[in-house]
């Protein structure tokens, strides 16, 4: 983690080029946050036959670990929105090594008393984003250095459960299988690391295109919601609904595919997530190139807009019967992530720049995520209770139309509000 001072000599002179630091950028959070989905996911390739208390087990395992991540978000919105920079690194790595431990907990504990160990191993990793978030906000280019980051959780997500079934043929026992897996993440981890903190901070220019991000009070973290009151909720709202069907998606993948014919081949999960993120992070990622604040906020919000409108085009369409499996899961997987990716990369991040709001984007992002996993955490025991049947499909679109629908009006009206609030002849 420490390279000799000739070596931070020249990668610090290569980082002053823009295009060596973008690409530097990129790789670094890509790399790290796809590294901690090979703590996070693989085990979600697992079927875990079983039952326990009226709900399967592995129901029991999301949900646990789904709630120490909740935990972890919620804890968040203080120990992110005040960290400092010298600390991120160091804390980074601590919280991989402990969720890892999780795992082996995981393995050594008879059913279902080892979900405990689900939530031991969610509440570090809920950390994460908001650490490696912090080495990229405050940018000209920020919105692409996060989109690069963001393409680990849509891509990452396929890679770790092909990993996770693949280890599954090859004999590893189910409960093993998710150890196993994050041993395989832990090394490349260090390595990205390290290349998150040569990352140099924002230069003046930087500053003054997007303000200055500092560690926030209490005080000061209040007075920022307070100041944009019903407009944020809307946005947060939105959110909630948008994690909700996020994390359906992902963590029931196998059961979906299985119910669209396609439950033999590993493969899938990172084939469709491929095209998924392509789109997205293209789209996402190009709005650093509009340097208006105002104009760029706005365009994210159409970008939500778009993306839900689409997730429920396809609905529709797969309705209808013309609409192949894998195109619908394309589809959906792009229209929720369109707008969930929006908030991470350009939502946040241009609405500090705009209002030059003294603080940093990691507090309203785990603002957001503590309220999109607790209502995730419901969701899980609610589909237990309510559609105990073996066929996930219909209970899965059934719940993204309604979802869909609401997120979109949520948008509509923070849209409203903000437009009308920053007017464009005043930006």
């Amino acid at each position: 983690m420490n390279p000799s001072p000739s070596i931070r000599h020249t990668i610090t002179a290569w980082l002053k080029r823009p295009a060596v630091l973008a690409a530097w950028c990129v790789i670094a959070a890509f790399g790290t946050y796809a590294c901690m989905y090979g703590f996070r996911k693989p085990f979600t390739a697992a079927t875990f036959d079983g039952t326990q208390w009226g709900a399967s087990l592995k129901v029991w395992f999301i949900t646990a670990q789904v709630l120490g991540y909740t935990v972890s978000k919620i804890i968040g919105i203080k120990v992110i929105s005040e960290m400092t920079p010298a600390r991120r690194a160091t804390v980074l790595i601590g919280l991989i090594l402990l969720a890892q431990l999780a795992l082996v907990g995981f393995a050594l504990t008879p059913a279902p008393f080892n979900a405990f160990w689900l939530f031991c191993n969610g509440l570090p990793l809920g950390m994460v984003f908001g650490l490696v978030l912090g080495f990229l906000e405050g940018r000209r280019m920020t919105e692409f250095f996060v989109a690069g980051l963001c393409a680990s959780f849509i891509l990452a997500d396929g890679l770790v459960k092909s990993v996770g079934a693949t280890l599954l043929l090859w004999g590893v026992p189910e409960f093993w299988m998710p150890a196993a897996a994050g041993m395989i993440f832990l090394l490349p981890l260090f390595g990205f690391v390290w290349m998150l903190r040569a990352i140099p901070p924002p230069d003046p220019n930087d500053i003054l295109a997007r303000s200055e991000r500092t560690p926030m009070t209490r005080r000061e973290r209040f007075d920022m919601f307070r100041r944009h009151g019903f407009a944020l909720l809307a946005i947060l709202l939105a959110y909630l609904l948008l994690t909700v069907m996020r994390s359906v998606r992902a963590d029931f993948a196998p059961e979906i595919w299985l119910s669209l014919g396609y439950g033999e081949r590993p493969s899938v999960f990172t084939r469709s997530e491929f095209w998924v993120g392509l789109v997205v992070i293209a789209i996402n990622g190009a709005v650093f190139l509009v340097r208006n604040n105002r104009l760029a906020f706005l365009i994210s919000l159409w970008i939500c807009a778009g993306g839900l409108l689409l997730a429920l085009g396809a609905v529709f369409t797969w309705h209808a019967g013309a609409l192949a499996p894998f195109h619908l899961m394309v589809l959906l997987g792009v229209g929720m992530y369109l707008p969930y990716v929006a908030v991470h990369t350009t939502v946040f991040e241009r609405l500090i720049a705009l209002t030059r709001e003294k603080g940093n984007i990691g507090y309203l992002m785990y603002l957001a995520d503590a309220t999109g996993y607790l209502g995730y955490c419901g969701v899980m025991l609610a589909r237990s209770w309510l559609k105990p049947d073996e066929d996930f499909l219909p209970f899965f679109l059934n719940l993204s139309t309604g979802l869909l629908a609401v997120a979109l009006l949520f948008f509509v009206v923070s849209m409203w509000i903000f437009a009308r609030r920053f007017p464009s002849h005043k930006y």
